[in-house]
């Protein structure tokens, strides 16, 4: 049998508050915003009351080493981020951020601020602190493989576009924030604005969550456990905990954990635009030795100039552009490397970011001309600029090519 219970701020704990009693278990769900005192301090009231045997929190493997270790992406190879093909998802994490980093800066809270007190907290309890969120890269590629093709780019465009607001954020807002009911409605107007963006964003990780309390309390081994989760997810994880949840649950959390692979035909693609490359230059020379040169150097030439412009306007250096609009060329006709991973290792090479940059990386992409002063989000926009450059490269200079075989 299972109940719930709302507590108010009777009990002297301002955020939003669920019981839910499952079995032998009971979990306290406490709602919280991501950059609020109050709730840190609630966060380490409840903890240090003695009443809960452990602590879970939203976080995952990867965010939680991030707030324990601060230092954890300069610990990392860059190149290898750049070779592993995860330059997008730590560009869009920073970009993410972007937003929470400046309402800190105004409220003068760090962010995170109620999970790094849970934390620490729990180990001075000695308290078995429990992980339960979803890998964010995991979830952002789930994000972008369920909108479909044609608005993924204004999603790209969007989350970064965000950086151009110099609006401040209101006292209103702030405080309206740290009550949690804000976080709650705009999670709301998010699901009927967008529900492709909802599901794996926000109701898939409710459920996830869910699971993994299960997953990480069998038998119902810890009796009173504290859940500290963000405002939006309160009202989700407590209907999922109300209702009987599959056991052992760890099927339905691997199929929430599976990255959306790209159909056979995609991965086909690249090279067959390339086939199609080499087959309009064999035909240019077939027709007109002059005609196959002047398919190669429009080839050469478009490609090469846009790429290097696009790391140009990521303010690479001089010998990155040069050695870009050498590379594009080549690179769009071998899909196994591209024009960015040129330009991010060419970057790397000569401006090497140091321990400074990693220091204020944070707080230097909550400004979009943060981005260009600090050498390691730098190097992450030479990377994608270098690579939309090339892209669109290949196609112009494809229809180019095309149009004067064809038309």
């Amino acid at each position: 049998m299972t109940d719930t219970q709302a507590i108010t701020s009777e009990d002297s704990i301002s955020g939003p508050r669920r019981v839910v009693e499952s079995g032998d278990a009971r979990y306290t769900l406490l709602g919280t915003a991501h950059v609020s005192r109050a709730s840190a301090e609630e966060v380490r009231k409840l903890i240090r009351s003695g009443e809960f045997d452990a602590v879970a929190i939203e976080l995952c493997q990867s965010r939680y080493q991030s707030l324990t270790n601060p230092d954890a992406l300069a610990e990392q190879d860059l190149f290898q981020i750049f070779r592993q093909g995860k330059a997008g998802m730590v560009a869009a994490s920073l970009a993410l951020g972007a937003f929470q980093q400046r309402v800190a800066e105004q409220s003068g809270i760090e962010p995170g601020a109620e999970m790094r007190a849970a934390v620490n907290e729990s180990r001075d309890a000695d308290l078995p602190l429990l992980l339960i969120d979803r890998e964010v890269g995991t979830t952002l590629k789930r994000v972008y493989a369920n909108v479909p093709w044609w608005q993924r780019m204004g999603l790209i465009t969007g989350l970064f576009g965000s950086l151009l607001s110099r609006q401040e954020v209101s006292s209103d807002d702030i405080e309206r924030l740290k009550q949690g009911d804000v976080l709650e409605s705009t999670f709301n107007e998010f699901a009927e604005q967008s529900e492709a963006l909802y599901t794996p964003l926000i109701a898939e990780r409710d459920r996830y969550m869910a699971l993994r309390l299960v997953e990480e309390n069998p038998q119902d081994r810890y009796r009173n456990v504290l859940v500290v989760i963000g405002a939006g997810h309160l009202k989700g994880l407590a209907a999922h905990l109300e209702q009987p949840l599959p056991q052992p649950p760890t099927a339905e959390r691997e199929q929430l954990e599976a990255t959306p692979q790209r159909g056979r035909w995609w991965k086909a693609v690249p090279w067959l635009i390339t086939a199609l490359v080499l087959i309009g230059f064999a035909i240019g020379f077939s027709r007109d030795s002059e005609l196959g040169w002047q398919l190669i150097g429009e080839w050469f030439l478009i490609n090469g100039v846009l790429s290097s412009l696009g790391a140009a306007i990521a303010l690479a250096h001089p010998l990155t552009v040069v050695a870009t609009f050498f590379a594009a060329p080549l690179t769009s006709l071998n899909p196994t490397i591209g024009a960015g991973f040129v330009a991010a290792g060419v970057e790397l090479a000569l401006r090497r970011p140091k321990v400074r940059d990693f220091s204020q990386l944070r707080h230097d992409v909550a400004a979009l001309k943060g981005w260009w002063r600090n050498r390691v989000s730098r190097t992450l926009l030479v990377f994608l600029l270098a690579t939309v450059g090339s892209a669109a490269g290949t196609w112009i200079a494809g229809l180019r090519i095309a149009g004067k075989l064809f038309g």
